[in-house]
């Protein structure tokens, strides 16, 4: 069940490999009304209090697929439904601390319909929620 909100509280987590925190997971949910092949995607950027991560820092899982930002502009039989959050891993080591953190995340996508394609970010403000980590 996504939240009604863009920025998911849901999923939101410090990411655990070999005992070490290794970063943090949020789920985002697609502005774009229909879904969308996630080789459509032209990237995301995720800020956390401030702080930015793009391109090789924030890793995409769709469907149960997972990608590189890189990868993913590639990849041409993952679709992204309207109604499945996109799960964001960040390369922080140590992550977050435990609290509330102020996340925005920019992301735009092509369509064939609207040249230059669409983009969800410092121009019009990207999607912006207080979420609360607990662990």
């Amino acid at each position: 069940m996504l939240d009604k909100e863009v920025v998911q509280q849901r999923g939101f987590h410090n990411v655990y490999q070999d005992g070490q925190v290794v970063g943090f997971q949020v789920g985002y949910r697609s502005t774009y009304y229909r879904g969308i092949w996630l080789s459509m995607s032209t990237g995301f950027e995720v800020t956390v209090d401030g702080e930015k991560f793009s391109g090789a820092q924030v890793k995409v899982t769709v469907g149960g697929k997972t990608c590189t930002q890189e990868e993913m502009k590639k990849i041409g039989n993952v679709q992204w439904p309207n109604y499945e959050a996109a799960f964001l891993t960040v390369a922080k080591p140590g992550g977050l601390k435990l609290g509330v953190h102020q996340i925005e995340i920019a992301w735009g996508h092509r369509t064939s319909y609207i040249p230059g394609g669409m983009n969800f970010g410092p121009e019009g403000g990207p999607p912006s929620r207080k979420l609360v980590l607990v662990y």
